[in-house]
């Protein structure tokens, strides 16, 4: 993600903009569809998170950190990772329309990260972002409903 225009996904869910916010916020539902390690999550303004993520031989420990909270409407955090420079933010929006919800994922470099990483290519960061907003919790929702 080596690109300061910001990756934007929206999403659809046919659930409240109360269980999609319960979903993107407590951490044992976020380990269902987001990442199955992540410590704890808090929507805590300056709550930190750490956990690690291997791929391909390469460690990738998250460091996140919420920065601004809207209860049942925006979550924001920053995060970089202990082995590499750089930091990106990231925004959750949630709107709700008759009892569905649009989610809006904002996601963009502050600082730019190492360009011989792969996984820091901006379409790494793009499929990433789908994969995980319009499919895994998508999925995730329908099968807790």
């Amino acid at each position: 993600m080596r690109n300061s225009d910001p990756i934007v996904v929206q999403q659809f869910l046919n659930a409240s903009s109360q269980t999609v916010w319960k979903a993107i916020t407590e951490v044992e539902q976020m380990r269902q569809w987001y990442f199955p390690n992540i410590p704890d999550f808090r929507t805590e303004i300056g709550f930190e998170t750490r956990f690690l993520v291997q791929n391909e031989g390469r460690n990738f420990t998250h460091i996140w950190k919420i920065k601004e909270v809207v209860p049942h409407n925006l979550i924001g955090y920053s995060w970089n990772f202990k082995e590499y420079a750089g930091e990106g933010y990231s925004t959750f929006e949630l709107t709700e329309k008759n009892g569905k919800t649009v989610l809006t994922l904002t996601s963009y470099v502050v600082k730019e990260f190492p360009a011989d990483v792969p996984e820091f290519k901006r379409e790494n960061g793009q499929e990433g972002w789908d994969y995980l907003i319009k499919q895994s919790l998508p999925n995730y929702l329908a099968q807790e409903s």
